[in-house]
């Protein structure tokens, strides 16, 4: 079984600036990616709109910036959109349960924002958290993970306090 645990993360000035970088490119590249959908008749794979919207984009002069970030953040995101398509999707078929959701939205620049790493883009040893292009951040434990995380989420809320979600396998009871 999954379960999240969560800790308060206290980035240093730099990494304010980084995680920053990388909250606003992870949304320009899902958006990119979004617009590239709502363009089809049929909905690119995901492998497609990663080489358009990442691999291609880094090549221009308009999105060079996006080398600054790291690209599993990048790739997560398209990741992301894709689950939500699925989602959608399985809405209207039924598979889901609950009630109907919409299409995907164009994530918009606002309070809370959110990136992922996976495995490769950051590393737990000794109660440090590495992230990748970012560094060591300073994070407040308050209990030990169970097991090696899968994924970390960092999240920046509306009062600017951030955290980092792990996601981790553990036992039911």
């Amino acid at each position: 079984m999954k379960a999240r645990y969560r800790y308060r993360i206290y980035p240093t000035d730099q990494q304010h600036n980084q995680l920053a970088r990388a909250f606003g490119c992870a949304r320009v590249v899902y958006n990119d990616a979004l617009a590239l959908c709502h363009q089809g008749e049929k909905l690119p794979k995901n492998s497609e709109l990663q080489k358009i919207c990442i691999t291609q984009a880094k090549k221009t002069e308009k999105r060079s910036w996006l080398k600054d970030v790291s690209n599993i953040v990048l790739q997560q995101s398209i990741i992301d959109l894709g689950t939500a398509w699925n989602n959608y999707f399985d809405s209207l078929k039924g598979k889901r349960k609950g009630k109907k959701i919409g299409k995907p939205r164009f994530k918009k620049r606002r309070n809370s924002q959110s990136i992922r790493f996976r495995k490769g883009g950051f590393t737990v040893k000794n109660n440090n958290l590495k992230l990748a292009k970012i560094g060591r951040v300073k994070t407040v434990w308050s209990r030990e993970l169970p097991s090696e995380p899968s994924s970390v989420t960092i999240v920046k809320d509306s009062c600017n306090r951030y955290f980092a979600s792990f996601v981790v396998e553990i036992q039911p009871v």
